[in-house]
C-alpha cells in the first residue's frame, strides 16, 4: 500500500459503521501507518442513513473532510441505496462491497451500475449465526481487508481483541472474532 486509499461507508444508524470505520483506523495506525476514521453526521437517530469515512496510506496525510471520490464503498444496508446515491463520485475502477445474500452480477443490474468492481457477503447472515444478531459491521470488516489488504485479518483479529476485551464478554469477543474470519472467508466477486 503506498497510495491514498478512501474509503466510504454507508450504513444506517445502529449497525456499527462508526465503530467498524474507528477500528480498522486504530488497526492500520498500530501497523505503523497512517489512517483516519471519520463520521458524518447530520439528524442522526437509529435507523436513518449515515456516512462514515476511512483513509489509509503508508505515508503521512493532512485531509480531514468527507470523501467525494472513493476508491471503495462499503453498503452495509441494501435499502439504503433506495434513497442515497451511493455510487456517486466512484471511479471507473472503484470498487462496491454490498452486504447481500446476491451474487455481484445481479448487484451490479439493481444498481444500474455500469463501471466499477462489485464484491457481494451476506454479513447479517453471518453475523446472525455467529453474534445471535443482526450487526453486519464486523464481518464487513473482514470481508473489505480481504479485498483492500491495508492490514493482515491477524492485525485486525488483534485490534478487536484489544478493542472489546474487559468491555465484553469473552463469548462476544471470540463470535466478533469468528464473524469478521467469515467476512472474509466468504466474501464473493464478479
Amino acid at each position: 500500500m503506498s497510495d491514498l486509499i478512501e474509503i466510504r461507508w454507508h450504513s444506517r444508524g445502529g449497525q456499527g459503521a462508526m465503530v467498524a470505520v474507528r477500528t480498522l483506523a486504530r488497526a492500520v495506525i498500530k501497523d505503523n501507518k497512517y489512517a483516519q476514521g471519520l463520521p458524518e453526521f447530520g439528524p442522526e437517530r437509529m435507523g436513518a442513513p449515515i456516512k462514515a469515512y476511512n483513509r489509509f496510506s503508508t505515508q503521512p496525510f493532512s485531509l480531514y473532510c468527507r470523501i467525494v471520490n472513493p476508491h471503495v464503498v462499503v453498503l452495509l444496508d441494501p435499502s439504503v441505496a433506495k434513497i442515497v446515491d451511493v455510487t456517486e463520485g466512484i471511479y471507473d475502477d472503484s470498487k462496491l462491497l454490498v452486504n447481500v445474500c446476491l451474487p455481484p452480477q445481479e448487484v451490479r443490474e439493481r444498481l444500474k451500475l455500469k463501471n466499477g468492481k462489485i464484491y457481494t457477503v451476506d454479513a447479517t447472515r453471518i453475523a446472525q449465526e455467529t453474534l445471535g444478531r443482526p450487526m453486519p459491521n464486523t464481518p464487513m470488516m473482514g470481508a473489505l481487508i480481504k479485498l483492500v489488504p491495508v492490514i493482515s485479518l491477524e492485525v485486525l483479529l488483534n485490534e478487536v481483541v484489544g478493542e472489546f476485551i474487559g468491555k465484553c464478554s469473552p463469548g462476544i469477543v471470540e463470535a466478533n472474532l469468528a464473524a469478521i474470519k467469515r467476512g472474509f472467508e466468504e466474501v464473493s466477486e464478479e
